[in-house]
């Protein structure tokens, strides 16, 4: 199998809302908006693209049983989009600026990433991460050094 392109879609009460928290808050452009699809794409990286469905919509699956579906006013769904960043204080930053809720905040960590997650769209979990140096001694601690 031979995959040309990655794509993440996820389930949303306003897809449209939802596109334009990725533009704003993480600076993708919104392709298409029919209402009920958004598809948002990176302007650095044209394969990179994140769109948003409306839940209700014939073309998304409906839920196993009401157990497995979390209500739209739930913080956090069980979904998370990771996008690796350069300057991942300067987002931090910025997004603390814009108002966006932040779910953890800006920590080091000792395998090598600087990172943090905010609250996205629809339950949606956005972690933004900086590749750092990682802690030798954590590594060797984890047997990952060498």
């Amino acid at each position: 199998m031979q995959v040309t392109q990655i794509g993440a879609a996820f389930a949303s009460t306003d897809p449209t809302a939802a596109g334009g928290w990725f533009a704003d808050h993480l600076g993708f452009r919104v392709l298409v908006d029919l209402g009920w699809y958004v598809s948002t794409q990176h302007p650095d990286h044209e394969d990179l693209r994140v769109d948003f469905v409306r839940a209700d919509h014939e073309t998304w699956p409906a839920p196993a049983s009401a157990a497995t579906s979390a209500p739209t006013s739930a913080p956090v769904r069980g979904a998370m989009v990771a996008l690796v960043v350069d300057d991942v204080d300067e987002r931090h930053e910025r997004m603390l600026a814009a108002g966006a809720s932040i779910l953890k905040p800006l920590v080091t960590e000792p395998w090598g990433q600087r990172r943090f997650q905010a609250a996205g769209p629809d339950g949606l979990v956005v972690e933004l991460v900086q590749p750092v140096e990682p802690d030798p001694a954590w590594m060797s601690a984890q047997g990952l050094a060498g």
